[in-house]
């Protein structure tokens, strides 16, 4: 079992849900923040193959895949070229703070052969909520290098969880690898080789009165 996902976002859900008021920004919470992840789905992230870790200051946490990866072209199966993920995951955080994401760094490895293309898509929610805009990053080939995509969120538009609610963050990935005029293999993968590149979420907070 696994233990220990940035876009703009629909802020009319929070107007109908009963919470205390939110102090200004405030800085992490000093007691530890803890993640357990509920479930986790889809192709890219096959059972065992996904972990979760909160930075030890609280700012942000990382995701981390050792299967995800979609290919096409040769030697792939018609099903290979889009691979996506999907967990649920319960933040607990100290009584009398709520959270937000803030920015969310995707980063992994792309081999697309001359006339392929891939794409990189994301989005999150709060359980009972709605989902934040998808943000797709496109990438053409010849491209045999690491990648990295950043989505950012304005201060206005955060979607915090409610206050007092302990409400699931679903996170949204998904790869596609488009072979195009290509006859050779082309692939993607949010993960590195040698395990060091992760996904980072990070964490907006504030206080609830």
């Amino acid at each position: 079992m696994l233990r220990t996902s940035t876009v703009a976002g629909v802020l009319l859900s929070l107007l109908a849900v009963p919470s205390p008021a939110l102090a200004d920004d405030a800085p992490p919470p000093p007691d530890k923040i803890t993640i357990d992840v509920v479930s986790v789905n889809g192709s890219g992230c096959p059972a065992g193959s996904a972990a979760v870790a909160v930075n030890h200051d609280n700012t942000a946490f990382t995701v981390t895949y050792s299967r995800y990866l979609a290919q096409a072209g040769a030697g792939a199966s018609p099903t290979d070229f889009r691979k996506n993920c999907q967990l649920n995951l319960r933040v607990n955080v100290p009584h009398g703070f709520t959270y937000a994401v803030a920015q969310a760094d995707y980063r992994g490895f792309a081999n697309l052969a001359h006339g392929a293309t891939g794409m990189e898509r994301a989005n999150y929610y709060f359980a009972g909520m709605s989902p934040t805009a998808q943000i797709s990053h496109s990438f053409r080939g010849p491209l045999s290098d690491n990648w990295q995509t950043t989505d950012r969120t304005e201060i206005a538009d955060l979607v915090y969880a409610p206050c007092g609610e302990q409400r699931n963050l679903n996170v949204n990935t998904e790869l596609r690898v488009n072979k195009g005029t290509s006859t050779a293999n082309s692939f993607m993968s949010m993960d590195s080789t040698d395990g060091s590149v992760n996904t980072i979420y990070h964490f907006a907070w504030k206080k609830c009165d």
